[in-house]
């Protein structure tokens, strides 16, 4: 599928973004009528009732008439076809996650016990591969969206420059030396990747050229973004950072955070080695309000 970037007008995005906001809107209160539906009760409307619903609404509202009617009408369509899909088998839900993850072990076990070159293999070997392509497509489609977001609402960005091979390395181990945690660890793993970081980065890289810079990693969740002093001690817990020089509190992964973004990652103990000077004792830090 070939991708091509739009540059539309001022004026010209504006009224796009009126088409997907009623365009939202409708598809929104398609969902909430059906949401009510339950086996028993009569049925929820379809696409032509809904076509009729939209009339009068438009009709009602000043601000849904000013929109195109033909984009409001096709928010419907798409809709009844997405439920259509879904009732007919064919296709899930958007969004299930924690769902499919479960479909997906139960046919990667299938997959295991099947007999090699079989009909049913083959199928189970389908199914699982159409699973993973959802999952790549929504993966992408979040990145394409926040790195765009990204990159229109920031002149210098900053991201941690993250090892992810190192990170999602297996923590099996070997007969003689067997690893610790290894089913937690393995679910760390896939998280990482499910989660597409590099991928993310890349983009930003590809949407923000000479704007986009790795920050070091190390000690980021030790040092304090607010005197710069760097102890391990500070790390009170995976949420919480307390410094135990100048005594400033907040969640772990926002100190760490502020560093990246500042551009700051710890040397040694005690600074950065630029701002601050290495193995610096501890300051009380003043604040005048």
């Amino acid at each position: 599928m070939s991708r091509y970037r739009l540059a539309p007008t001022p004026a010209q995005q504006a009224v796009m973004r009126d088409h997907c906001a009623h365009a939202r809107y409708v598809w929104n209160l398609a969902v909430e009528q059906h949401r009510h539906w339950r086996p028993g009760k009569k049925s929820a409307p379809g696409f032509v009732e809904q076509c009729r619903q939209l009339t009068q609404a438009r009709a009602e509202y000043r601000w849904l008439a000013a929109g195109s009617q033909i984009v409001q009408q096709q928010a419907l369509r798409d809709f009844a076809r997405a439920l259509a899909n879904f009732l007919g088998g064919t296709h899930g839900r958007p969004g299930l996650t924690t769902r499919e993850r479960r479909r997906l072990r139960r046919l990667t076990r299938k997959f295991a016990r099947a007999k090699r070159g079989s009909n049913h293999r083959a199928r189970v070997k389908q199914a699982i591969a159409g699973l993973r392509a959802r999952e790549a497509d929504r993966r992408k489609d979040w990145v394409e969206k926040l790195s765009t977001s990204v990159a229109r609402q920031f002149d210098t960005i900053r991201v941690e420059n993250l090892q992810i091979g190192n990170m999602t390395r297996s923590a099996q181990g070997t007969i003689q030396n067997p690893g610790r945690s290894v089913k937690a660890k393995a679910g760390l793993n896939r998280g990482i990747l499910r989660s597409g970081w590099g991928l993310l980065v890349r983009r930003l890289e590809d949407k923000a050229p000479q704007r986009v810079e790795r920050v070091s990693p190390h000690c980021t969740s030790q040092r304090c973004s607010v005197c710069g002093y760097t102890d391990a001690k500070s790390r009170e817990s995976q949420a919480r950072f307390v410094c135990t020089a100048c005594g400033f509190a907040c969640n772990a992964d926002v100190n760490a955070a502020r560093n990246i973004a500042a551009g700051h990652a710890a040397t040694a103990r005690g600074g950065d080695g630029v701002t601050r000077p290495v193995n610096r004792e501890p300051q009380l830090l003043l604040q005048l309000v």
